[in-house]
């Protein structure tokens, strides 16, 4: 059970409610991160305000949903992995790339994205010159970082909730 109680439309803060009509005309639901987000409107609107930003950076959507995935991996977040395993899936990835990218290792992308996430930010000369050497350009680490940053805030947000996961659930990984 959420330790937060996610908020319905018309029970949500006034500056919140357009906001949850956005998202409900958008995705055709609510789903519980977004209704635990309204309880605080200036935070669901600078995710929302921030993910629109985002979807139009240096990223595909396949590798947005990557970096998701790894982020919500390293982040111990079963909400926002689930959620993105489902996206992931709209935007292309099938379950062997999924699994990948939560391990880190699909691509450049979800091997800087895990780097960056575990270490904090504090990623190394040499894995910076690594996410170089395999194409990565300075655009596309710096809309990495900021698609992390995008996903720490969801993550530590269910995390902190625990917030009833509303999408098909997926399975912890198995060690390799």
């Amino acid at each position: 059970m959420s330790r937060i109680t996610p908020v319905s439309i018309e029970h949500a803060p006034d500056a919140a409610r357009p906001l949850l009509s956005g998202v409900q005309k958008s995705l055709g639901s609510v789903p519980n991160a977004f209704r635990t987000l309204a309880h605080a409107p200036a935070a669901l609107g600078g995710y929302l305000a921030l993910s629109q930003a985002l979807g139009k950076n240096s990223l595909s959507a396949r590798q947005r949903e990557t970096v998701a995935l790894a982020t919500s991996e390293v982040n111990g977040c079963d909400y926002c992995l689930a959620a993105h395993s489902l996206f992931g899936r709209k935007a292309g990835l099938d379950d062997s790339a999924i699994e990948l990218a939560r391990r880190g290792s699909l691509d450049a992308v979800a091997t800087f994205a895990r780097q960056v996430t575990e270490s904090r930010g504090q990623v190394s000369d040499e894995q910076l010159a690594e996410a170089r050497a395999a194409g990565l350009s300075d655009a596309q680490i710096v809309d990495i970082v900021a698609q992390i940053a995008l996903m720490t805030l969801t993550n530590y947000l269910n995390n902190v909730a625990q917030t009833d996961v509303d999408f098909p659930a997926v399975q912890p990984l198995t060690e390799e």
